[in-house]
């Protein structure tokens, strides 16, 4: 079994699908987050991955104590997952996503993004 470990930031709040914001700063919010994830998973060392499938588990470390929904942090990776499946060659429809408990409060919050596939 391979493995792999990205660490990306909190994911933008416009990228909640329970925001209510203009389209166009959306969008902003989307392509920084794909570049940052492209580029976060370039600097960790990950190159192409060849596999079939892989598992992608998410383990979020929130900026405050505030209760987030999970299901809503979740959607929020999207354009991170579309980065990064940018950045390793395996197409978002091939994964399966787990989910850790969350971990502490962290400064300012963060994902990490831990990747497992057979060689």
């Amino acid at each position: 079994m391979m493995h792999a470990v990205i660490f990306l930031p909190w994911p933008d709040r416009r990228l909640s699908p329970n925001a209510r914001g203009h389209w166009s700063s959306l969008a902003r919010a989307k392509r920084a987050a794909k570049e940052a994830a492209f580029y976060l998973t370039k600097q960790a060392g990950v190159e192409k991955i060849q596999a079939e499938s892989l598992t992608v588990r998410y383990s979020f470390f929130p900026p405050s104590r505030r209760a987030y929904d999970l299901d809503n942090l979740v959607a929020s990776m999207k354009a991170a997952a579309d980065g990064i499946a940018l950045a390793i060659g395996v197409d978002d429809s091939k994964w399966n996503i787990a989910i850790d408990p969350r971990g502490p409060v962290e400064k300012n919050g963060m994902v990490k993004v831990q990747l497992e596939w057979e060689a």
